[in-house]
């Protein structure tokens, strides 16, 4: 008997039938990248960016003619992590690809040639160094690119959570990688990110290397004309039911955002067996697991947030979305202290990507989060 698959996936590559949409947003994503522009992908956190680049990854258009690399740089914190995580992603996608690809590896980061291994029953050099073994990451990088403009395909490099390369403490990273990829002729890039004030000031700002040097595209929540069917049907087809209006209050209580909704259904889908309707107390436990499961790592990020910053974060979940955030009627429904205190907390909440601001409206980034905070104070979320 096959086991059966879940079709609402959290991790991981996402088959075709189980990709929700975004035909728009590939299609462009696809036409811009294979007429030679860089792309910048801008949206809150697990909205479906890298699910997004990898489904693309894996159309014709850019599956059979390009080589393509796929890196997540929020946990790097130096130009010389930046370099390790650069240069390890490049070796491992191509050396197991082409044996002259990993030779001319080798041969081109001379700054690393003394560092290299050997795997005795291929004969082929293996990336086996530490990221101390760097020791001069400018030249590395610049050897790195190279070693790119060589290959025998051209490449996409897809760098996730771009922005913490400005929150490196050296100094002009930005002018550093702006001046390699501009020479590239056969390195197209994707540049996606999470925290939107800064991704906008690194692309949109005049006084910014990379100002107006790739297409930028706003990946917003999927319709929910779309999204709801797409949950219907499969439920549907695995012979489990659901209502619409079941799946409409998940959409709503989590605003569209891609990832918590399909963790949802996840859960959901393995709680309800075969011939059996969802209930809305199914979907209620489902969530409550889920935000239990995370309140450690809650707690954990609530504990290095100041006094003054945390009653503003308070006042925010509880609010949902709040316009005039230095107003006094927000000041006073909240028992706040300043509308000079709120702007210094709010630059710091937003510098922490805790808060998003979207057309002069703040928000919780994380909405899981937020309904933590708030069931802290025994406000309940309610379906």
């Amino acid at each position: 008997m096959l086991k059966e698959t879940n079709p609402f996936i959290v991790t991981g590559k996402i088959a075709p039938e189980y990709f929700c949409d975004r035909k728009s947003e590939s299609a462009r994503l696809i036409k811009s990248l294979t007429n030679g522009n860089n792309m910048v992908i801008i949206s809150p956190r697990r909205m479906g960016k890298t699910g997004l680049i990898q489904f693309c990854y894996e159309k014709p258009e850019i599956k059979d003619h390009y080589y393509t690399f796929f890196m997540d740089i929020l946990h790097t914190s130096s130009l010389k992590e930046f370099t390790y995580v650069f240069g390890k992603k490049i070796y491992e996608t191509l050396a197991p690809r082409s044996k002259k690809m990993a030779s001319l590896f080798v041969q081109t980061l001379k700054s690393l040639h003394g560092k290299f291994g050997f795997d005795p029953l291929t004969n082929l050099p293996t990336f086996n160094f530490g990221l101390g073994d760097i020791d001069r990451p400018e030249y590395t990088l610049e050897e790195i690119f190279s070693y790119l403009a060589a290959a025998d395909k051209p490449c996409i490099v897809a760098v996730d959570e771009f922005q913490q390369i400005a929150k490196y403490p050296e100094r002009n990273i930005e002018a550093l990688l702006r001046t390699h990829i501009q020479k590239m002729e056969n390195c197209h890039f994707v540049f996606a990110g999470s925290e939107r004030h800064m991704m906008q000031s690194m692309f949109l700002s005049a006084a910014r290397p990379f100002y107006h040097s790739a297409d930028i595209m706003e990946l917003n929540a999927i319709a929910p004309e779309l999204y709801i069917p797409f949950i219907i049907d499969h439920f549907k087809t695995n012979q489990r039911f659901i209502s619409e209006d079941s799946v409409q209050r998940v959409y709503n209580l989590f605003e569209g955002h891609t990832y918590y909704i399909q963790k949802t259904f996840n859960g959901v889908f393995a709680n309800t067996l075969q011939g059996e309707e969802c209930t809305i107390d199914t979907i209620k436990a489902t969530i409550d697991t889920m935000i239990e499961s995370n309140a450690t790592l809650f707690r954990e990020i609530l504990s290095n947030v100041p006094e003054k910053q945390k009653e503003l974060l308070y006042a925010i979940a509880r609010e949902g979305l709040v316009e005039q955030i230095t107003s006094a009627q927000f000041i006073k429904r909240n028992n706040l202290t300043s509308a000079s205190s709120i702007q210094s907390a709010t630059k710091k909440l937003l510098e922490k990507d805790l808060i998003t601001e979207l057309n002069k409206t703040y928000s919780i980034t994380d909405k899981l989060f937020g309904m933590w905070i708030n069931g802290i104070y025994s406000t309940r979320y309610e379906l």
